[in-house]
């Protein structure tokens, strides 16, 4: 089969396409014909070993796959952190879920990781309630342009979605968003609350660290939640003053999608399966949409690479493994 292969760690130039023997699933797993595989920006950490989870070589990148079965079911799944990049991946059972009628490959891919990570973020990192303001970062990527939908039909009561051009924050305001703000602003806190009509803020999801996690959480009224799921700066955030959160009654929450698959649901299984249930049934509803952001061949990974870590991408990123 065709896949992606790095063989030693770096950017997007260590990314090699090369001819590799079928994977052959063992037990509790499942081998899949990929239709589409998922891009995402953990994807440049996987390729420069600087992901949560450590990386061993050689490997295929890659977390999440669409496409068929051997006995024709057609699933979307999670691998085991990596082997997307290819014609055939295998993933474990557990993190396989069945496509319903009407879900189309891109909208399946943006909801296995984004749309659950965003799911999450908001159902349970953050607990929002209805008519809270409720900050996005990064609101143009793939959690965000889910999470401002979601945040929307949950009730929020203020979206303020930031972004870093002008067709990005279009893209929030049509999604839904209520303002949006230049991401590059020099004095976050003060844009946050001028955004909230002069007030403080009550939930952030961010993505982003350094000053914008640090200015973010000063915006925070009191109990105000920041949810912390990446760092697409490579800057990390100063260490949080316990003391400094006592002040205004705040709270700080990590959040990596894994760990709910580990968390049992009673009527699910795994509040992964909760989420997901949740999320197919919005899309078939016809109240949640994908975002195209691109579609790749193998022979573009390195350009897909170069444009997610230089933010120049919106919406779900593609590859195409058959071209």
């Amino acid at each position: 089969m065709r896949a992606i292969q790095i063989t030693e760690f770096g950017g997007p130039e260590v990314l090699q396409q090369v001819e590799l023997p079928d994977p052959v699933p063992a037990e509790g797993e499942v081998l899949i014909n990929v239709s589409r595989a998922g891009l995402n920006y953990a994807d440049t950490h996987q390729a420069e070993n600087s992901y949560l989870a450590q990386m061993t070589l050689p490997l295929v990148p890659g977390g999440e796959v669409v496409g068929t079965t051997a006995d024709g079911r057609r699933v979307v799944a999670l691998t085991k952190n990596s082997g997307g990049y290819a014609e055939k991946a295998v993933a474990p059972a557990l993190t396989t879920f069945d496509v319903p009628d009407g879900v189309d490959d891109l909208t399946a891919l943006s909801l296995i990781v984004q749309g659950a990570t965003a799911w999450l973020l908001l159902r349970k990192s953050t607990h929002m309630e209805p008519g809270e303001s409720v900050v996005v970062h990064a609101a143009a990527g793939g959690v965000g342009t889910i999470a401002v939908q979601l945040a929307k039909l949950w009730g929020a009561g203020r979206i303020i979605a930031t972004a870093s051009s002008d067709d990005k924050r279009k893209l929030a305001l049509d999604l839904g968003a209520d303002v949006a703000i230049d991401s590059r602003a020099e004095d976050m806190t003060a844009a946050l609350k001028e955004a909230n009509g002069g007030r403080r803020v009550d939930v952030v999801l961010d993505m982003t660290g350094g000053a914008t996690t640090d200015q973010s959480l000063v915006a925070l009224a009191p109990f105000g939640r920041l949810a912390f799921y990446g760092m697409a700066s490579r800057e990390r955030p100063k260490p949080v003053d316990l003391g400094a959160l006592l002040v205004h009654s705040t709270t700080v929450a990590g959040m990596w999608l894994p760990h709910a698959l580990k968390v049992r649901d009673a009527e699910h299984g795994t509040l992964a399966h909760r989420a997901m249930a949740e999320l197919f049934q919005l899309v078939v509803d016809g109240k949640l949409k994908a975002v195209p952001g691109g579609e790749y061949g193998m022979g573009e990974i390195r350009q897909a690479h170069e444009d997610l870590r230089s933010r120049r991408t919106a919406g779900k990123l593609l590859l195409d493994p058959s071209r």
